[in-house]
């Protein structure tokens, strides 16, 4: 009866675990695109972007990244911060037509943002590298930006991320870091100015969502693993009511 109850909550922990596995890989993304994150924002305000870029070949490495920003919904500033061993450089440019923002007429715009590797640094097979960026203020005319990115690798290929993904629509194979924009909190515009984004309540390292769903799946698969385990080992130890513990005598009346 026990090695019975034994075996069916080892198989229930086995299958705890099956589902949680399943459930951790429905919610990651594709892991190799390069992304921007975090993935929303709020709309009039400064915050931190950091575009996360994964090296894809297994022999050639990353030593250049260039994002492209939108004209159509300008971005007027843009700050890098240090990256050793990566030179950055903030571009802009005329507008095609001027914009009208907060009252005053905006007619320039960043355009790129180029990181270069020095000599000897590269994103290698395997590695990935993440590019924090201070951006602002945001347009509060559209819901969504996207920022094309082209990455060079050191035998020359060029992949450009760059294609839109179209609502219902399949994940293209080299989508654009996107960024979605929400409606501003009450109480500030935009929620934050960008010398409180770059302190760090939106830095390259905590504000992934993947990696929160990472963390949560392996929490959950680890969890349903110790819950079949535990029940396993309950009920191996435990023995027939009555029965006397090892070195008790039984004793007996007359």
């Amino acid at each position: 009866m026990f090695g019975s109850l034994r075996r069916s909550a080892l198989r229930g922990g086995v299958v705890a675990a099956v589902v949680a596995g399943v459930a951790l890989a429905a919610a990651s993304p594709a892991l190799a695109h390069v992304t921007a994150q975090p993935g929303t924002a709020q709309q009039g305000g400064y915050t931190v972007i950091t575009f996360r870029v994964p090296n894809e070949s297994d022999t050639a490495g990353t030593t250049k990244v260039e994002v492209t920003f939108p004209v159509d919904h300008p971005v007027t500033s843009a700050r890098t911060t240090p990256q050793p061993g990566w030179d950055a450089v903030v571009t802009k440019g005329v507008l095609p037509r001027p914009i009208e923002r907060d009252g005053a007429q905006i007619t320039q715009a960043v355009t790129t943002v180029t990181w270069t590797a020095q000599p000897g640094t590269r994103i290698g097979p395997g590695q990935y590298v993440d590019f924090p960026l201070s951006v602002g203020p945001l347009p509060e005319d559209t819901t969504s930006l996207a920022f094309p990115a082209a990455q060079t690798y050191d035998d020359g290929r060029v992949v450009n991320w760059n294609e839109t993904q179209q609502p219902g629509g399949a994940e293209p194979q080299h989508p654009a870091p996107t960024v979605t924009l929400t409606p501003a909190t009450a109480g500030g515009h935009g929620g934050h100015d960008a010398a409180a984004a770059t302190s760090g309540d939106s830095g390259p390292a905590g504000t992934t969502d993947t990696t929160a769903r990472w963390l949560g799946g392996i929490g959950l698969l680890l969890g349903a693993l110790g819950l079949g385990l535990g029940a396993g080992s309950a009920l191996r130890n435990r023995k027939p009511s009555g029965a006397p513990s090892k070195g008790e005598d039984k004793v007996t009346t007359s």
